[in-house]
């Protein structure tokens, strides 16, 4: 397929640049994923869709302050730094800002900080691996990082985006940029699941930058995805194959629980693996997902891999008619915006 075929028109002023005030008040779509049949509705309802015996899988990835800014000691020029992942110990990839004048063996020193790294490696595609000169760096990262809000909220990070630009249910650091789907979730509405027998398995999907990177392919199948770091428990596994054992349906809060439970899948089963590394799953039509049976999910970026993988549930015919209609109901876009609920063969409106 080409990626033209995912295209669409989005007016600017529905791309959501704050949260909504309460974070289950977002409208939701609901699909069944057969038919395309939808209607809407919001976000408190979302219980109502699952039954006794289904499972929903959050990914429990914790949202790192990952932009600091610093100085060069010799020079006193500005640098800033966009961390991306922890290479161990007190080293770090990260993307430096301007980063060609800076050479292997140069510091730069955090403003607010005594902290200071050297930049150790650098790769053609610009990014570099930089080395503390302290062990803490999560410490720094807290005390003096921003929130890494996307590209398409054209504003800067405000005190407050630390907390909603996070799950209530993040506690492993390591992404810069959140499983937005998850924003919407309370302890209240994770109460109303449990209370009627929905059981919850935790996984982890650190995600990476490279979520935001445009496919500059032509056609879908030439496409190169980035890798993500993921970790499945054996218990979030004996969670998801136990439901589909006894009949339960597989939900996943947003598509980064999605690529993981999918990249676990073990072939010619409806089962998962628990297991940990690194994932460069793409899914895209004509493929179904194994094991994933309902998604929740917010409204995607034009020609994006995760309006693709929404595909995969609902077909591209459906899941474009309902994004026009979203549309013209001005519904509220990306990462603040509102979302979407697929809901399994066999679930009806």
């Amino acid at each position: 397929m080409l990626v033209s075929d995912f295209d669409f028109e989005l007016p600017k002023e529905l791309i959501a640049q704050y949260p909504t005030k309460e974070r289950d008040a977002a409208q939701m779509l609901v699909m069944e994923r057969a038919t395309g049949k939808r209607h809407f509705t919001d976000f408190r309802h979302f219980a109502e869709y699952l039954q006794p015996g289904d499972c929903l899988v959050l990914n429990d990835t914790r949202v790192i302050p990952a932009r600091l800014w610093g100085h060069r000691p010799q020079t006193g020029g500005k640098v800033q730094v966009f961390m991306l992942e922890s290479r161990g110990g007190r080293v770090w990839q990260a993307f430096l800002k301007p980063g060609r004048r800076l050479a292997v063996g140069d510091q730069v020193v955090i403003d607010g900080a005594q902290v200071a790294l050297t930049v150790r490696e650098k790769a053609p595609d610009g990014a570099c691996l930089v080395e503390f000169n302290c062990d803490d760096v999560l410490s720094v990262l807290e005390q003096f990082g921003k929130t890494p809000l996307p590209p398409y909220i054209n504003r800067d990070p405000e005190e407050s985006d630390k907390a909603d630009y996070q799950t209530i249910y993040a506690v492993n650091p390591g992404s810069v940029a959140c499983p937005t789907a998850g924003l919407h979730m309370t302890e209240e509405i994770l109460a109303q699941l449990e209370g009627k027998g929905v059981r919850i398995a935790r996984l982890t999907l650190h995600v990476g930058a490279g979520t935001f990177k445009p496919v500059e392919a032509k056609t879908i199948e030439e496409h190169v995805m980035h890798e993500e770091r993921y970790t499945l428990s054996e218990e979030a596994a004996e969670v998801i194959n136990s439901t589909h054992r006894a009949g339960g349906q597989v939900f996943c809060m947003g598509t980064t629980s999605v690529r993981t439970i999918e990249t676990c899948a073990i072939p010619g089963t409806h089962e998962v693996a628990p297991g940990s590394g690194r994932t460069s799953i793409f899914l895209h039509p004509p493929m179904q997902p194994q094991i994933a049976d309902g998604l929740l999910t917010n409204f995607h970026l034009p020609q994006s891999t995760l309006i693709m993988l929404v595909c995969c549930f609902a077909g591209h015919a459906n899941t474009m008619d309902a994004y026009h209609e979203a549309i013209t109901r001005r519904l509220r876009f990306f990462s603040y915006g509102d979302c979407m609920l697929l809901l399994p063969p066999g679930r009806t409106l």
